[in-house]
């Protein structure tokens, strides 16, 4: 297996090719009910993954697919994993983590409404090339408590999503504990742990940027 280390921004992290790309869908009380009209709180996580050639970083442009009408920004708190894992205990999950970021889950709206009305998987409209955009990592040493960051996106100088991890309904050390019983977690693995409400599609010529408490860690440009 070949490796790489590629940059985000000015911070260098080490990937490996191959790398995995989980994501926790209606992870927040407030867009449950944007997207399904009411709060849902399943039993367990609903977790969805990408292929790494979704993976956008570097303050590169994304490029509306053009099998879509409605691509959707969904902004969330990214964790990378730093440590081999598999069947983790919660109460040691925070071990397997060392650093976050803001990303973007970009979804294909009409085509997953399309998808899930025919009682088909969605990976098409979740998984295509450039959906997971990716800011600049941060350590978690330099941050609040995992379950006390804040975050949100701005959409041309303009706020459309606030998060606070504090929200979330199943908390981060949940998220990798119950992801590493089906699958074994490696260095460079990221997760993607849910976007609070303000989901809404991008035109051309947006620009986004994504802000870690305070500090701006994603800006780029849709085309």
């Amino acid at each position: 297996m070949l490796d790489a280390s590629l940059q985000f921004g000015r911070h260098f992290v080490y990937l490996r090719l191959g790398m995995k790309i989980f994501c926790v869908g209606l992870n927040y009380p407030e867009h449950n009910k944007e997207l399904e009209g009411a709060l849902i709180k399943r039993e367990e996580p609903v977790i969805f993954t990408k292929p790494d050639s979704a993976l956008l970083s570097g303050g590169k442009p994304f490029f509306i697919p053009d099998y879509t009408r409605q691509c959707d920004y969904e902004a969330e708190l990214v964790i990378r994993i730093c440590r081999l894992g598999r069947s983790i205990a919660q109460r040691w999950a925070h071990r397997y983590y060392d650093q976050v970021t803001v990303g973007i889950d970009f979804t294909a709206r009409d085509l997953q409404h399309k998808l899930r009305a025919g009682g088909l998987p969605w990976e098409l409209s979740k998984g295509f090339d450039g959906s997971a955009v990716i800011g600049d990592m941060q350590k978690l040493d330099e941050l609040p408590d995992i379950q006390d960051i804040h975050f949100r996106l701005d959409k041309n100088g303009e706020t459309v999503q606030r998060g606070h991890t504090a929200d979330m309904l199943y908390r981060v050390d949940e998220v990798v504990s119950y992801i590493s019983r089906f699958f074994t977690l490696k260095m460079g693995d990221l997760i993607y742990t849910g976007t609070p409400v303000g989901v809404g599609p991008v035109q051309e010529n947006d620009h986004l940027e994504g802000y870690l408490e305070d500090k701006k860690v994603l800006d780029f440009y849709v085309r």
